[in-house]
């Protein structure tokens, strides 16, 4: 039998839903705290269109992706972002997760353990896993706080220690977290992971590229980020900070080929993202300065009061807040779900109808949401339509 005997058969009406898809709510007002620092600069829009070709870099490669130097990705990759990051080493990766993986499955083996903060992303916890090893995780503060505090890695890395006879590999703090936007008191975090000579990882994706963040000034050893959430860049691209103590083990080669790392399985990212990344950076580098960052704060502590002074409103986490991403709580639209057209899903589109989009289907009473990057006038409408909708239904 040929091997094209049973090929799919081209039918272009069964393939009328593909092709060029538009996405709705493209020109909206975006307040999901995934999307409000991931998008693109006008400069990396069009290094989109330029280098979406498939490996478009590779073109330019002699062996070793991250050492092209035209386009400058070298420079980059090996000189610029080691300093923003404030590491000794640096790589781009496929995202975040990918980064964490690389640490945790150099660092770690089976019957090992990594102590987490309570509010530690999933994936940190899959990188772990998928590792081999164990996780354990600290306590945090009932609500509406849900604070990590430095004696809670005390507790955590004894009882670790207690239960698996030796220290665990690694430490690791989710700085902010990505529920309630929480920045722990991470130096004095640092120095008790140091007491235990372990290395302590910070995982930064709603940080590096919205505010300014140095490993090395954190007291951190590693640092990974999220170009897709916070770097402007367009997905999946992750950055990977690691100080000189840990870099031979987590970049080493190859011993089939000798100038492939082999927890980065040779390339990374190798086109779009990479290029947008770099095309963002200089406004991403502007808007991480600390007179930036003290604005974005500022925008988001002025939506909270606005919203909470309705009495209808409330926030989870640390007050005053000091990050853009807010985990909101409303009695007044938990009401108003009760009754209204739509019941739990009325909010987004009462939002939708407002062109503002991020607060996902059915969600009323806990939500979270993002000021980043919007301006003054913007962040005034999305206060002004939330309480709009609170009016229309005579919740105020």
């Amino acid at each position: 039998m040929d091997i094209s005997d049973n090929f799919m058969k081209y039918d272009p009406n069964k393939l009328q839903k593909f092709g060029f898809i538009k996405r709705d709510g493209l020109d909206s007002i975006n307040i999901n705290p995934l999307q409000t620092a991931g998008r693109l600069t006008e400069d990396a829009k069009k290094a989109l269109t330029e280098w979406g070709d498939g490996y478009s870099v590779c073109d330019y490669c002699d062996g070793i992706l991250d050492l092209i130097k035209k386009p400058p990705i070298e420079d980059f990759v090996h000189n610029v972002l080691p300093e923003f990051l404030g590491t000794d080493q640096a790589r781009v990766t496929n995202g975040a997760r990918e980064a964490k993986f690389a640490v945790y499955n150099t660092l770690s083996k089976k019957g090992d353990y990594v102590i987490m903060d309570g509010l530690a992303h999933y994936s940190s916890k899959v990188a772990v896993e998928r590792a081999g090893a164990d996780v354990r995780t600290t306590e945090k503060t009932s609500s509406p706080e849900y604070e990590i505090l430095p004696e809670h890695y005390i507790d955590a890395i004894d009882s670790g220690i207690k239960e698996f006879g030796k220290k665990p590999v690694a430490v690791q703090l989710t700085y902010p977290d990505g529920n309630y936007g929480n920045l722990a008191d991470v130096k004095k975090i640092s120095k008790i992971v140091k007491e235990y000579d372990v290395p302590f990882v910070l995982n930064c994706a709603y940080s590096v590229g919205r505010m300014p963040i140095n490993c090395k000034s954190a007291g951190a050893d590693i640092i990974v980020g999220s170009g897709h959430k916070s770097m402007a860049s367009c997905g999946p691209v992750g950055v990977l900070g690691v100080n000189d103590e840990y870099a031979d083990k987590i970049f080493r080669k190859s011993s089939h080929n000798k100038v492939k790392e082999i927890e980065l399985l040779g390339c990374t990212s190798r086109g779009a993202p990479i290029m947008t990344m770099i095309a963002s950076f200089p406004e991403v580098l502007r808007r991480t300065q600390p007179e930036n960052w003290d604005l974005e704060v500022k925008k988001a502590q002025k939506f909270i009061k606005r919203l909470t002074d309705t009495g209808k409103f409330d926030i989870y986490g640390q007050k005053p807040h000091k990050h853009d991403l807010m985990f909101m709580k409303s009695e007044g639209f938990a009401n108003i779900s009760e009754r209204a057209k739509g019941g739990r899903y009325f909010l987004y589109k009462e939002l939708k109808e407002r062109n503002i989009y991020g607060i996902k289907t059915g969600l009323t009473r806990n939500f979270k949401i993002s000021t980043y990057g919007l301006t003054n006038e913007e962040v005034d409408y999305v206060a002004e339509s939330f309480e709009d909708i609170l009016k229309k239904y005579d919740e105020i």
